[in-house]
């Protein structure tokens, strides 16, 4: 199994984004007006539709295809394929599932693979009751138990994701055979909400109310801020001490992320999932403790100030491992060391 990036970059326009929680410049880009995708099945014609980042990959058609279910008024988008025990994949901020892309062939191998777009972000369609992660969860649920059918799988979550992937554990354990965590301190027992927003000026100030709207306000500035962005949390980023401005992401991943955030109602849920951090906090301190077996993988640095946000709340991390040379996109950033661990992982069921 070998697994390779092609690395084709877009231009970038000047995004200044400060070291302070809140020091953030926006260059005021294009006045486009905003594209949506038409939702239906496969995507448009136009190349916007849900399927314009794999809608020319021949290999990843042959497995994977796009499916939509109703889920509480929400329509929920999901990309599914491969063969053997379920395995579903939750993405964080500024993503989607798309994030998964490189490595769910290599899932797929050995698992049958269900790669979700969160509610109200990505290509599902229509706003959750709230943004906090524990009714997330629950509308995950909903799309997982109720309208696919699944009665057991093996579940993996990354930042904010894992959010909504805690919840689910705490609130449905007999569902979840096994659970990977990868890389978010869980606000909760151990970590406030404020103190989780001292971490990074980026969830200071998503968690600001309507100002991320009104500075990032068209589709230019949405591929200026992630762009910048990108590299910040990145190996050898700011986040980590370091200067490195070259994104992790291709230019095909970029555009993809630029594509769905693109569209107000998603720009809106992401920063709504920093709103609710403090509802995440009291949800999580009150929440059942899970002990279903579980992974934990972090960047690089990250594990000994993760670790101890979890345990009050995952009472069997049976390994936890930093992935090497990898900031917090450890998908991306080290795919092969990524794939490596969650398959002997899910092969054992933690054991």
């Amino acid at each position: 199994m070998t697994l390779t990036r092609s690395r084709s970059r877009s231009h970038r326009r000047r995004l200044v984004l400060g070291a302070g929680a809140l020091a953030v410049s926006l260059t005021v880009g294009s006045t486009a007006g905003w594209h949506t995708p038409d939702g239906r099945g496969s995507g448009s014609r136009s190349g916007t539709g849900v399927a314009a980042a794999t809608k020319h990959d021949t290999e990843f058609n042959a497995t994977f295809r796009h499916a939509f279910a109703e889920v509480r008024g929400v329509r929920m988008h999901y990309v599914t394929g491969g063969h053997g025990p379920a395995l579903v994949l939750l993405h964080g901020w500024p993503q989607t599932w798309y994030e998964w892309r490189e490595i769910m062939p290599a899932l797929a191998e050995h698992h049958t693979v269900y790669a979700l777009d969160l509610p109200g972000l990505g290509d599902s369609k229509g706003s959750p009751a709230s943004f906090d992660k524990k009714t997330l969860a629950r509308y995950v649920h909903g799309l997982l138990r109720d309208r696919i059918g699944l009665d057991s799988f093996d579940l993996i979550a990354h930042d904010l994701g894992g959010g909504v992937g805690f919840q689910y554990v705490s609130q449905f354990p007999e569902q979840v055979d096994s659970y990977v965590h990868m890389d978010y301190p869980l606000p909760g027992r151990k970590l406030s909400a404020a103190r989780y927003r001292t971490f990074s000026w980026h969830m200071a100030f998503n968690s600001q109310r309507a100002i991320p709207e009104k500075l990032v306000d068209n589709p230019s500035d949405v591929r200026e801020y992630l762009t910048a962005f990108y590299p910040q949390v990145a190996y050898g980023g700011a986040a980590f001490g370091g200067t490195r401005t070259r994104s992790p992401f291709t230019a095909a991943e970029i555009n993809e992320y630029v594509r769905t955030y693109s569209r107000p109602d998603v720009l809106r849920a992401g920063f709504e999932l920093y709103r609710s951090l403090d509802d995440d906090e009291r949800d999580n301190a009150a929440a059942v403790r899970a002990d279903t077996p579980t992974l934990l993988l972090t960047a690089t640095g990250s594990l000994a100030a993760t670790r101890p946000t979890l345990t009050p709340m995952l009472s069997d991390i049976t390994r936890a491992v930093e992935i090497p040379a990898s900031g917090h996109w450890l998908a991306e950033e080290n795919p092969a060391a990524v794939v490596r661990e969650i398959l002997s992982f899910t092969a054992g069921k933690g054991r």
